[in-house]
Formats: structure tokens, sequence, C-alpha cells
């Protein structure tokens, strides 16, 4: 009797501990996705437009090509950790967070993409006023993923401050 008492104590408390990690996993890459974001809308994006629309348009490529990896992987793997967490807690608010946080991948393809097409085509350069457009419309639409992401990091921090052991 005392030894599958044990057993099953253990498995509690291994439990808690992926929970713990799976929560601590989305709460992080929540962070680490809206700071990314953030500072692009803040501080790259402005810096790429004032070095000039033509600067800017070169810059953007790289820019896009790398963010693209870092971000998209955050947002899954911070779903993933709070879908985890919404499982073991049978919390809600711990799948809201992540459904929040990873609605900037279908936000991305489904509006923001266009965009990068353009602003990726060669042809855009020869119409300066059209890439300056384009590039104000992108910063615009971005701002809808700094938002999503903050939104996700306070659910997931506001879910943390609440917790009890």
């Amino acid at each position: 009797m005392f030894g599958r008492l044990g057993v099953t104590r253990d498995i509690s408390e291994s439990r808690r501990i992926l929970t713990t990690l799976a929560e601590l996993i989305a709460t992080l890459s929540s962070g680490l996705f809206a700071g990314a974001a953030v500072y692009i809308n803040l501080v790259e994006h402005p810096a790429r437009v004032q070095t000039g629309i033509r600067p800017a348009l070169t810059e953007f490529a790289p820019s896009y090509k790398r963010a693209t990896v870092t971000q998209v992987s955050l947002a899954v793997v911070g779903f993933l950790g709070a879908l985890i967490a919404w499982r073991s807690r049978s919390e809600t608010r711990w799948l809201i967070g992540g459904g929040l946080l990873v609605s900037v991948v279908p936000f991305t393809a489904l509006v923001i993409l266009p965009t990068n097409k353009k602003l990726l085509d060669p042809e855009t350069a020869n119409d300066l006023d059209l890439a300056e457009k384009l590039l104000t419309h992108w910063g615009r639409l971005h701002s809808v993923r700094s938002v999503l992401s903050l939104a996700s990091l306070l659910m997931f921090l506001f879910l943390l401050g609440k917790r009890r052991p």
C-alpha cells in the first residue's frame, strides 16, 4: 500500500513539474515574441524607413527572412506550452493566451503576406511612392502582431501570478 502511494506521489510531482515547465515555456516564448514584435514596431521599422525608401526596401528582405524563422518558432513553441498547461490544469485562459500568440501565424500568412510579397518584389523599388505606402501599411499591420503577443504575455503573467502550488 505504501509503495503505491509513493508511486502516485511521484507521478503527481512529475505532472506538476511538467505543468510548471510548460507554463514557463509558454510565458517565455510569448515574452520573447512580444519583445521582438514591439522592438520591430518601435525601433527597427521606424529606423529602416528613416534611412530612406530605397535602403529600407533593401534592408527589409534579410530582416523579414530572419524574423520569420524566429517568430514562427516562438509562436508555435509558446502555443504548445500553453496547450500542455491547459490540458494539465484545465484552465481555459492558458488556451486563450496560446491562441492569441499562435494567431499571429495565420494573421501574417493571410493579412501581412500580400504586403510582404509586394515589398520583396524588385519592381517595387521602381515606384518609391508605392514602396513608402507599403512600408507604412506594413508597420500598421505588424502592430497587430505586437498587440496579440502582448495580450498573450499579459494573460500568461496573470495566470502565473495567481497560481497556487
